[in-house]
């Protein structure tokens, strides 16, 4: 090889070595994926009798775990039906019970099942979530005003107060407990997406992992 071939050769391989430096330094950083729960935590993670609002097939399920005497949960809950508006059909919300605050979220959580059962879950929820901060107060709770809520939003009373404490209901609240044991919950609210932890927990990061999901279920 004589000498201009082999500056030649060198200079080509510099450029390429410059090249391949410049394409590590420059290249979009890769999206984080985040790890769908464990086996073993999957079916208590969803439950075929889990209240859902939207509809039945869509093909993104935001499971929450949720508290009705949560503060943090009533400011979410806004951000979540935002969010399912923004989607559409493609979007639902499954509830998953978790009664971190004693008395007053067990009734709270019975009179929503006893509106499920008179087909005015959604309405209930609402106005429960809305006067949250008259029954729920975490010095002086007043459960006993949970039922006065829920009747201002067709919520039948009297029928709830039979409806409340029937077995399925108290089967509901035994199984969701240890449920939340089981999926390692520790504060409310707790979402996951298709399967997904929420992590970390914030409203951009929700909405972020809901439209991934989306996009995915759509490709």
């Amino acid at each position: 090889m004589n000498r201009k071939a082999l500056v030649l050769s060198v200079l080509v391989l510099a450029l390429a070595g410059f090249a391949l430096a410049a394409w590590f330094a420059t290249r979009p950083a890769p999206v984080a994926q985040t790890a769908s729960v464990p086996a073993e935590q999957a079916e208590a993670l969803l439950r075929p009798y889990s209240p859902i609002l939207g509809p039945e097939q869509a093909p993104v399920t935001i499971v929450e775990f949720f508290d009705p005497a949560c503060e943090a949960c009533r400011a979410f809950y806004p951000v979540v039906k935002d969010i399912m508006a923004e989607h559409g059909d493609a979007v639902r919300l499954a509830i998953r019970y978790t009664p971190f605050h004693g008395e007053a979220s067990e009734e709270a959580i019975r009179v929503l099942e006893a509106a499920r059962m008179q087909d005015v879950y959604e309405p209930v929820l609402e106005a429960i979530l809305r006067e949250q901060p008259r029954w729920a107060s975490h010095g002086a709770p007043e459960p006993g005003l949970i039922l006065e809520v829920a009747a201002t939003a067709g919520l039948d009373a009297e029928a709830a107060e039979t409806q409340m404490m029937a077995p399925d209901v108290i089967g509901i609240l035994n199984q969701d407990r240890a449920d939340v044991e089981t999926v390692g919950v520790s504060g409310t609210p707790t979402f996951f997406v298709n399967g997904k932890p929420l992590d970390p927990f914030g409203e951009a990061q929700l909405r972020a992992l809901v439209a991934s999901e989306v996009a995915a279920a759509g490709s």
